[in-house]
């Protein structure tokens, strides 16, 4: 199974030029016609459509949409369908009055999944309501395996609470589609441990560029990684470029949780001796 990253700078407010970059990134000229799609699965950065800096909740509402009738999930959808691909997306999200920093997996048959970032980082939780469904697995179809593999999702902060990955290896997760807009330093190295802790992939797409709102402004980390089950970087991209990166990957990896003959990650753990609440 082939899984890419696209790495660019959105441009804030602008839907349709965002939706169009991502189009031109899956054009015939990058992928090749005679080669045929150089993935499966495509993760997009967070809030790839509409930009990360909000400067008053009602303008968050006007700029989410509904999931799966807005047109920025209509437009992936059809990506998705001429491309023969499924894409993992971060998107505002409007669900009756309230707004989600959101992630969408869609597929050549339409609208998949929808999770909800549970984690709202920094001014986020000014615009945002905080998720209210447990992460969920989706199975994605492609080779080498007949089942394809069994995907999860994460957004941005959710990755400094190992809580949220373990939760989706516990559900049979094979890789983590993780859409970011990273401005803290210590994401990249934390997957790592992410991916060993529970012998999983994690695609980590991250956006590129600075932006300048309200007298507020945040530089974004690029940066961009997919990493492999035993926490090994298996693809990383600079903090600037703009770039579609992909790699192969075996979901069957993930499936066994086996460190040593006689330690298994998962059915080692001991939950009677953890408090968590």
């Amino acid at each position: 199974m082939r899984v890419g990253v696209f790495q660019f700078a959105p441009v804030f407010g602008n839907v349709e030029h965002n939706i169009e970059k991502v189009a031109r990134a899956l054009s015939p000229m990058e992928w090749g016609r005679a080669r045929g799609p150089k993935c499966d699965l495509l993760v997009l950065p967070e809030l790839f459509n509409t930009g990360y800096v909000f400067i008053r909740r009602s303008e968050a509402r006007r700029l989410a949409e509904p999931v799966p009738s807005g047109k920025t999930t209509r437009a992936l959808i059809a990506l998705a369908e001429k491309h023969r691909l499924h894409i993992v997306a971060g998107i505002a999200e409007r669900a009756g009055s309230r707004v989600y920093n959101s992630s969408v997996l869609v597929g050549p048959r339409g609208h998949i999944g929808t999770y909800r970032k549970l984690h709202l980082f920094y001014r986020e939780k000014f615009w945002f309501e905080p998720g209210n469904r447990a992460p969920e697995v989706y199975r994605v179809g492609g080779p080498p395996r007949r089942d394809g593999a069994r995907v999860g999702m994460m957004v941005c902060f959710d990755w400094i609470f190992p809580e949220v990955a373990r939760s989706l290896a516990l559900a049979g997760a094979d890789l983590i589609a993780h859409p970011s807009d990273l401005v803290l330093p210590y994401c990249f190295d934390a997957m790592r441990t992410r991916s060993l802790e529970n012998h999983i992939f994690i695609a980590t797409c991250d956006r590129t560029g600075r932006e300048s709102r309200g007298g507020f402004s945040l530089t974004f980390r690029g940066m961009s990684q997919i990493t492999g089950t035993r926490g090994e970087i298996l693809v990383r991209l600079s903090s600037r470029e703009e770039k579609l990166a992909v790699v192969k990957i075996d979901p069957g990896e993930a499936r066994s949780k086996r460190l040593t003959p006689m330690n298994d990650l998962l059915r080692d753990r001991n939950p009677k001796g953890y408090r968590l609440a």
